[in-house]
This record gives C-alpha cells, sequence and structure tokens, in this order.
C-alpha cells in the first residue's frame, strides 16, 4: 500500500467568495459538486498541487464533521515566482496581512496573509538563480 496523491480541503462559510480569491491568485477549476446550482465542493489546481474547498453545511450534513474556518493547526503554502507581488495582489483581494515579504533562509522570500475565512496562506520563492523547480 503507498499514497498515490493528495490535496489540502479548507471549510469555507462563502466557498464563491473563497473561489474568487484563490482564482484570482492564479489557481484553475479542476472540480466541481454539484456540477450546476450551489457549489457544496470545488477543486483548484496549480502545477501539482489541489486545494479543495468545502462549505461549512456540505462537510456537516453530507459527512457528520464539525469544521471551524479560520485556521488551527494548519496553513495552504503556496510556491510562488515573485512573492511581494502574490502579497499585494492578495491585499487587494481583501486578504489581511500576517506577515509582510522578508528574506528568509539564504534563498526564500516568504510572507503570510489570512485568506477570506481566516486560513493562514503562506506565499514562498525560492530566490537563487536556478530555484527549484516543481
Amino acid at each position: 500500500m503507498r499514497v498515490v496523491n493528495g490535496q489540502n480541503t479548507i471549510y469555507a462559510n462563502d466557498l464563491p467568495a473563497a473561489m474568487r480569491f484563490y482564482t484570482a491568485l492564479g489557481l484553475e477549476e479542476s472540480f466541481r459538486y454539484p456540477s450546476s446550482g450551489d457549489i457544496q465542493h470545488i477543486e483548484l489546481r496549480a502545477g501539482h498541487f489541489t486545494l479543495g474547498i468545502a462549505t461549512v453545511a456540505a462537510a456537516r450534513d453530507e459527512h457528520g464533521l464539525d469544521p471551524h474556518p479560520g485556521g488551527g493547526g494548519i496553513e495552504i503554502v503556496l510556491w510562488v515566482d515573485d512573492t511581494d507581488g502574490l502579497f499585494t495582489r492578495a491585499l487587494e483581494l481583501g486578504a489581511e496581512p500576517i506577515s509582510s515579504p522578508r528574506d528568509f533562509l539564504q534563498h526564500l522570500r516568504v510572507a503570510w496573509v489570512k485568506d477570506p475565512d481566516g486560513n493562514p496562506l503562506q506565499f514562498v520563492q525560492d530566490t537563487r538563480e536556478y530555484p527549484l523547480s516543481f
């Protein structure tokens, strides 16, 4: 047995707002349920990373979960090519700043914001001449 893939799923009080926020940052829709009408779950992709966003009501009613949006022991990390630019874009989209862009270690540029539901979102940029590729 082995893990063959994975994704992070967050819970949103306002799924359309969360979807607009993340697609404006560059993630692309790859799945939605249901396919028409009020969305209960959506998946957005960037490279090999998948971010699922589900409504609190769907998690509770369909699966018996008791989610509490706003982060708590987990953050979303996006590897990007321009930490400063995406940090600014996120603020323009209504994100709340947590930590402004700064250099970290010898080759990273990092910043944090809160997404529309208060989940921590980190932007990480590899600033080496030949950065890691994903």
